[in-house]
Protein backbone atom coordinates (compact mmCIF):
# COMPACT_ATOMS: atom_id res chain seq x y z
CA UNK A 1 0.00 0.00 0.00
CA UNK A 2 1.12 3.48 -0.62
CA UNK A 3 1.90 5.74 2.41
CA UNK A 4 -1.24 8.13 1.69
CA UNK A 5 -3.22 4.17 2.71
CA UNK A 6 -0.84 3.44 5.47
CA UNK A 7 -0.98 6.48 7.40
CA UNK A 8 -4.67 6.29 7.04
CA UNK A 9 -5.01 2.83 8.08
CA UNK A 10 -2.41 3.57 11.06
CA UNK A 11 -3.46 6.73 12.41
CA UNK A 12 -0.28 8.08 11.58
CA UNK A 13 0.25 10.96 9.16
CA UNK A 14 2.01 10.29 6.23
CA UNK A 15 4.74 13.38 7.47
CA UNK A 16 5.00 11.44 10.61
CA UNK A 17 5.82 8.17 8.84
CA UNK A 18 8.83 9.91 6.74
CA UNK A 19 9.55 11.20 10.06
CA UNK A 20 9.81 7.72 11.66
CA UNK A 21 12.01 6.51 8.54
CA UNK A 22 14.36 9.64 8.47
CA UNK A 23 15.31 9.48 11.74
CA UNK A 24 15.49 5.41 11.41
CA UNK A 25 12.38 4.40 14.24
CA UNK A 26 11.13 2.05 10.76
CA UNK A 27 12.47 1.12 8.16
CA UNK A 28 12.08 2.47 4.75
CA UNK A 29 9.05 1.77 2.81
CA UNK A 30 10.46 -0.58 -0.21
CA UNK A 31 9.99 1.04 -3.17
CA UNK A 32 8.49 0.32 -6.12
CA UNK A 33 9.47 0.58 -9.92
CA UNK A 34 7.76 4.05 -9.74
CA UNK A 35 9.55 5.37 -6.84
CA UNK A 36 6.22 5.04 -4.53
CA UNK A 37 7.19 3.88 -0.83
CA UNK A 38 5.45 0.51 -0.58
CA UNK A 39 4.06 -0.46 2.76
CA UNK A 40 3.06 -3.89 4.01
CA UNK A 41 0.69 -4.90 6.98
CA UNK A 42 3.93 -5.50 9.39
CA UNK A 43 4.52 -1.70 8.24
CA UNK A 44 0.95 -0.87 9.47
CA UNK A 45 0.84 -3.14 12.74
CA UNK A 46 4.76 -1.03 14.02
CA UNK A 47 3.03 2.35 13.14
CA UNK A 48 -0.07 1.22 15.35
CA UNK A 49 2.52 0.52 17.93
CA UNK A 50 3.86 3.63 17.65
CA UNK A 51 0.83 5.44 17.66
CA UNK A 52 -0.12 3.78 20.93
CA UNK A 53 2.91 4.20 22.64
CA UNK A 54 2.86 8.13 21.52
CA UNK A 55 -0.81 8.56 22.72
CA UNK A 56 0.68 6.70 26.43
CA UNK A 57 3.18 9.51 26.08
CA UNK A 58 6.30 7.56 25.04
CA UNK A 59 9.46 9.19 23.66
CA UNK A 60 11.21 8.81 20.78
CA UNK A 61 13.71 6.70 22.57
CA UNK A 62 11.35 4.89 24.47
CA UNK A 63 9.56 3.82 21.69
CA UNK A 64 12.48 2.94 20.16
CA UNK A 65 13.52 0.56 23.04
CA UNK A 66 10.09 -0.97 23.01
CA UNK A 67 10.27 -1.05 19.55
CA UNK A 68 13.35 -3.13 19.83
CA UNK A 69 11.87 -5.11 22.37
CA UNK A 70 9.03 -6.11 20.56
CA UNK A 71 10.52 -7.09 17.50
CA UNK A 72 13.26 -9.62 19.56
CA UNK A 73 11.18 -12.67 20.31
CA UNK A 74 13.92 -14.25 22.62
CA UNK A 75 13.37 -10.45 24.80
CA UNK A 76 12.14 -10.66 28.76
CA UNK A 77 9.24 -9.47 30.05
CA UNK A 78 11.73 -7.92 32.52
CA UNK A 79 12.91 -5.49 30.72
CA UNK A 80 9.08 -4.18 29.04
CA UNK A 81 7.97 -4.16 32.77
CA UNK A 82 10.73 -1.79 33.96
CA UNK A 83 10.50 0.40 30.86
CA UNK A 84 7.01 0.99 30.99
CA UNK A 85 7.31 1.11 35.10
CA UNK A 86 9.90 4.33 35.26
CA UNK A 87 7.59 6.18 32.49
CA UNK A 88 4.80 5.70 35.02
CA UNK A 89 6.89 6.83 37.20
CA UNK A 90 7.46 10.01 35.67
CA UNK A 91 3.84 10.34 34.77
CA UNK A 92 3.27 10.11 38.48
CA UNK A 93 5.54 12.71 39.26
CA UNK A 94 4.63 14.92 36.81
CA UNK A 95 1.17 14.65 37.90
CA UNK A 96 1.93 15.77 41.34
CA UNK A 97 4.10 18.68 39.90
CA UNK A 98 0.84 19.69 38.19
CA UNK A 99 -1.01 18.88 41.12
CA UNK A 100 0.93 21.08 43.30
CA UNK A 101 0.89 24.38 40.81
CA UNK A 102 -2.50 24.06 41.25
CA UNK A 103 -2.94 24.09 44.51
CA UNK A 104 -0.46 27.30 44.81
CA UNK A 105 -3.05 29.00 41.26
CA UNK A 106 -5.83 28.35 43.64
CA UNK A 107 -4.40 30.03 46.33
CA UNK A 108 -3.02 33.16 44.86
CA UNK A 109 -6.47 33.19 43.07
CA UNK A 110 -8.11 33.22 46.35
CA UNK A 111 -6.39 35.46 47.93
CA UNK A 112 -6.89 38.39 44.94
CA UNK A 113 -10.29 40.74 45.00
CA UNK A 114 -10.00 40.83 41.56
CA UNK A 115 -11.46 44.34 41.68
CA UNK A 116 -10.05 47.66 40.48
CA UNK A 117 -7.43 47.80 43.05
CA UNK A 118 -3.90 48.10 42.24
CA UNK A 119 -2.18 45.57 44.61
CA UNK A 120 -2.79 42.30 42.99
CA UNK A 121 -1.62 38.87 45.38
CA UNK A 122 -0.61 36.56 42.25
CA UNK A 123 1.50 39.34 40.75
CA UNK A 124 3.39 39.90 43.80
CA UNK A 125 3.83 35.74 44.65
CA UNK A 126 4.78 35.58 40.94
CA UNK A 127 7.46 38.49 41.63
CA UNK A 128 8.75 36.47 44.87
CA UNK A 129 7.34 39.64 46.77
CA UNK A 130 5.58 37.26 49.16
CA UNK A 131 6.04 34.77 51.12
CA UNK A 132 5.60 31.10 48.95
CA UNK A 133 1.70 30.48 49.15
CA UNK A 134 2.46 26.67 48.61
CA UNK A 135 5.35 24.53 49.12
CA UNK A 136 6.28 21.77 46.51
Amino acid sequence: MQIGTAANTSGVSAKMIRHYEAIGLIANGARRDNGYRDYDERDVHELRFIRSARDLGFSLEEIRALLDLWRDRARSSRDVHTLAARHLHEIETKIAELQAMARTLRQLLGACHGDARPECPILDGLGGTTTRVASR
